[in-house]
Formats: structure tokens, sequence, C-alpha cells
């Protein structure tokens, strides 16, 4: 019998998740607060593979069965045989608490429960599912189906065989997975947010251009794309919500939010979703 996964959120992160589930030949649930956002969601995926068959990549009939692999579901309790779940919602603590209590109680307990989270905290979020042994962070990277990387974050309470478990679904995906002890940020975000909140005290102080900040990154150190259209495409609200985490966990103020940043997403100007970011889309 193939297995089954449920995937909440059909977001821009959630429906590549559930887009590389598929391709990897499990059933999917994909499922979301209502059905436009789910619709929505689907219609991404089939616009992604469409690309990749017009590319040549992939076959139409091999879309026809990724697809197919594929079920929207506002209801979650129509998802209750899947062995995994896997939230992709907003990035926010309570909001996460809340969903997760809310599946804890419909699903079967052997139920592993991830979350994609960019860096709240594992631990705590496993405390209030009530079954913090089956909890860890699976946290994907944008866009899913390109990025090969998968941070697994342990909380305080993750056993081994949960470990195990999505370490052996993770692999299944194509994707290679790097081993985390919970803290703020994970690796790559601890690293690569300061980095482009700093880009962007840059800029705030007049010392160059979003363009040249951008290009001497590229061109100076090698990097595939420049720290400021990173931010657009990952999202200026969640390079905020992840600086507001390093912030408050770590207390240092080397995290501290540039208040540039904080002005654009108060703006809505959250980068490529929104169309206006550093740059224009």
């Amino acid at each position: 019998m193939v297995k089954s996964v449920l995937v909440i959120g059909a977001g821009a992160m959630g429906s590549g998740i559930a887009q590389v589930v598929a391709q990897a030949g499990y059933q999917v649930f994909l499922s979301d607060m209502n059905e436009q956002f789910i619709q929505a969601g689907i219609a991404k995926i089939d616009k992604g593979l469409g690309r990749l068959v017009m590319k040549g990549s992939m076959a139409e009939d091999v879309k026809v069965q990724v697809m197919g692999r594929i079920h929207g579901t506002a209801d979650i309790k129509e998802a209750a045989g899947a062995f995994l779940v896997i939230e992709a919602i907003v990035e926010d603590m309570e909001t996460k608490k809340r969903l997760f209590k809310e599946i804890a109680e419909l699903l079967p307990s052997e139920t592993i429960l991830a979350s994609n989270t960019s860096a709240l905290s594992i631990t705590e979020l496993a405390a209030h599912s009530g079954r913090p042994e089956e909890f860890i962070g699976m946290h994907f990277f944008n866009p899913v189906p390109v990025m090969n990387l998968v941070e697994l974050i342990k909380g305080m309470q993750t056993s081994e065989r949960t470990f195990s478990a999505a370490k052996e679904f993770v692999e299944s995906l194509g994707k290679t997975c790097v081993s985390v002890n919970e803290a703020p940020g994970f690796v790559v975000n601890r690293m690569l947010v300061p980095l482009i909140n700093e880009a962007i005290f840059i800029l705030s102080e007049g010392i160059a251009s979003a363009e040249d900040i951008d290009q001497a990154m590229k061109l100076g150190a090698n990097h595939p794309i420049g720290p400021l259209a990173l931010a657009d495409l990952v999202g200026l609200d969640v390079c905020l919500a992840v600086m507001e985490t390093l912030y408050e966990g770590f207390g240092d103020p080397k995290y501290r939010p540039c208040p540039l940043l904080r002005k654009m997403v108060k703006a809505g100007h959250l980068g490529r979703k929104t169309g206006r970011g550093f740059f224009v889309y």
C-alpha cells in the first residue's frame, strides 16, 4: 500500500512540498483554510509540472500520474491514514500551536508531526502538540522542487524512531538532509538571514544601491543570487520573523532587525509574492 502524507498549507512552500512528495510516489492530501487556497495551490503545482513537460524533463503521462496522487481537502479527517503530517502555514508560533493541538486530537498517535518552520522552536511546538516524541522540524527551502536541502530539527523530546523515519522519508524524495539540534534559526537561517539583514542596513545607510549590493556579493563572494534579491524570493515578512526569533532567542543586539526591513513589511512590500520588495517584479 502506498503511504500517504498530509501537507497543511497550500502556499508557495506547501504546494512545493506536496509536489515533490507526489513526484516521489506518495499519495498527498493538500489542505488549507478554504477551497480557494487549496485549488490555487494545486494550480501552482500543475503549472510547475507543465513547465517540466515543456522543457522535456517530464513526460505528459508522468505529469498526469503525479497530479493524480494529489488530493485537495479542507477536512483533515479525510487524511486520517497519513503516516506523516507536514505543516507549512504562516510563520506564527501561536497559530502553529493551535493547529498542532487540533490535528493531534484527530490523527492516530503513531502519526509523525513535522513543521516546516524557518526558525521557531520545535521543542515548544512539540510540547503543545501533546506528542513531543513524534514531533520533528522538517525545514524545506524555497523553491522546494529545486532546492536539495532539508534541515531535520530534533526537539528536546524527539525520539530516534521519529528522526530515523523522517530521515528515510526525506531521502526518498531525493533530498539531502542535515541533522540539527534545535537552536534559534537552526543552521542555514542563523547564518543567512543576518547576512540579508546586514545588506539591508548597507542599503538604508546609503552606502550602495540595491543593484550594486547584490552585484558585489554575486561577483565578490560568488553567490548565485544577491542577498536583497534572495530576501525578495524568501519573503521580507519571513526574513523579519526569523530575525525577530534570533533576536528574542539569543538576546544579542547583532540580531536586531534593520528598521528598513520592518518598514518594508509594514508597507506590504514583501518581495516577489507581492510584486515589490527591494526590486520590482
